[in-house]
C-alpha cells in the first residue's frame, strides 16, 4: 500500500482510468512564515456580507492555491501551511483517462478549525491548453443549469464531471464538521465558508462548479456556504445566452486577467459564442483595475499558433506583442497579486520591504 498522501496522477503509456485520492495533514512552519498569521480568519471575515468588492488578501491567498494546484500533494500542503493554514488538511481528487481527454485534479484544503475550505482546480500549461482545446470537441455539449440547457465547451464540462461527485463527497464531510484527513475525527466547527479557485483551465472548472451548485436543490447547503470564486487567466466557460442561474452566481465570481494574457480570449469566436461572467480585474500599468466590460473573443483560430510562438520569441518581440502566452503562467499572477511587504511563498522578499506577517 502506498504511503499516505502518495498519488499517481498521470500515466502516459496507459489509456485506462487513473483515479487518485491522497490525504495529508499540513504542518506548522517556522520563520519567516506564516505569510498571514491567521489565513483562515482572513477568509472567514471576507465576503461575509452583500458587499461584492474583491479582497486583495483573498486574491493573493487563492492565487497561491491555484498556482500550486499544479504541484504534488506534499508541495501543495507545504504552501498552504506557509500561507498560514497551520495543521490543515489537504485532499487530492484526480481522474485521468487519456483517450477521453480527461486529465483533471483538484485539491481541497480544510482549515484546522473546520470553518474554511478552499477548492483549488488544477489548470493546464499554456501550450498544452491550446492543443487540448483544438483536439477536444468544442461547443458540442450542454450543461443543465436551473432547468436550462447551456452550451459549454465539452472538454471543460467532461473534466468537471469527472471529479464532481468525489468533490461533493469531501465537501459533505466538511459540512458535518469532520476532518478530511480522518472522517472519524470531529472538528470544532462544520464548514462555514467555501472558496473555489483555479488558474487557466482550472478557473473554467471553478466557474462550472459554482454554476452547478447554485442550480441543484440537494446541493443547497454547499451553495449557501460559497463565499466567492477567484480565477486567474481563465478562458471563457459557457456559451451565450447565459442562464438565469448565472445571475445569482456571477456576483461571487472574481476574474483576474493580466492585460496581455491570450488565454482569457479563448475559445476563439469561430468555435462558438462564449462569454465571461463575474467581475473582471485587469492588471495594467502596475495595478489592478476593475473593468466594466469583460474581454471578448477577439481572436481568429488561425492566429492562435502565432500568438503561442511569441512565448519563445526574443524578449523585445515578447514585450511588444499585443497578446502572448508568455505572461499566462501562474507565477506571474501570484507576483502581481502579492501585497507589498509580504514574504513570498519561497521565504524571500525585497530588500527594501522587509518581512511582514499579516
Amino acid at each position: 500500500m502506498p504511503p499516505l498522501g502518495e498519488t499517481k496522477l498521470f500515466n502516459a503509456r496507459a489509456e485506462v482510468p487513473q483515479r487518485a485520492h491522497g490525504r495529508i495533514k499540513g504542518e506548522r512552519c517556522g520563520p519567516p512564515f506564516p505569510i498571514y498569521r491567521d489565513a483562515a480568519g482572513e477568509l472567514l471575515a471576507a465576503h461575509a456580507s452583500a458587499d461584492r468588492a474583491s479582497n486583495a488578501t483573498v486574491a493573493h491567498i487563492l492565487s497561491v492555491a491555484a498556482g500550486y494546484a499544479y504541484a504534488d500533494i506534499e508541495t501543495m500542503a507545504t504552501m498552504m501551511s506557509r500561507l498560514g493554514f497551520a495543521d490543515h488538511a489537504t485532499v487530492c481528487v484526480s481522474e485521468t483517462v487519456d483517450a477521453m481527454y480527461i486529465n483533471t485534479t483538484a485539491y481541497l484544503t480544510q482549515s484546522r478549525c473546520g470553518r474554511v475550505v478552499i477548492l483549488s482546480y488544477r489548470g493546464t500549461p499554456p501550450a498544452s491548453l491550446v492543443t487540448w482545446l483544438g483536439n477536444a470537441d468544442v461547443g458540442s455539449d450542454s450543461m443543465p443549469i436551473g432547468g436550462e440547457a447551456v452550451p459549454v465547451h465539452s472538454g471543460f464540462y467532461l473534466n468537471f464531471r469527472a471529479t464532481r461527485l468525489a468533490i461533493i463527497e469531501e465537501l459533505s464531510t466538511a459540512l458535518r464538521g469532520r476532518s478530511l484527513v480522518d472522517s472519524n475525527k470531529k472538528l470544532d466547527y462544520p464548514m462555514q465558508a467555501l472558496y473555489v479557485t483555479g488558474h487557466s483551465l482550472g478557473g473554467a472548472l471553478a466557474v462550472l462548479f459554482a454554476l452547478s451548485q447554485s442550480a441543484t436543490p440537494e446541493l443547497r447547503p454547499i451553495a449557501d456556504r460559497l463565499r466567492a470564486v477567484y480565477t486567474f487567466g481563465q478562458p471563457m466557460t459557457v456559451g451565450e445566452p447565459l442562464p438565469k442561474a448565472a445571475g445569482s452566481v456571477s456576483p461571487k465570481i472574481f476574474r483576474y486577467v493580466l492585460a496581455r494574457d491570450i488565454v482569457p480570449l479563448l475559445p476563439p469566436a469561430g468555435w462558438g459564442a462564449f462569454a465571461h461572467i463575474g467581475h473582471e480585474y485587469r492588471y495594467e500599468n502596475g495595478a489592478w483595475h476593475s473593468q466594466k466590460n469583460a474581454v471578448t473573443q477577439a481572436l481568429n483560430v488561425r492566429e492562435i499558433p502565432r500568438v503561442m510562438v511569441t512565448a519563445l520569441a526574443p524578449a523585445k518581440r515578447r514585450s511588444t506583442a499585443q497578446y502572448t502566452a508568455a505572461v499566462h503562467p501562474p507565477h506571474h499572477y501570484i507576483s502581481a497579486l502579492r501585497p507589498a511587504g509580504l514574504v513570498t511563498e519561497f521565504g524571500d522578499y525585497s530588500a527594501d520591504e522587509g518581512v511582514v506577517a499579516r
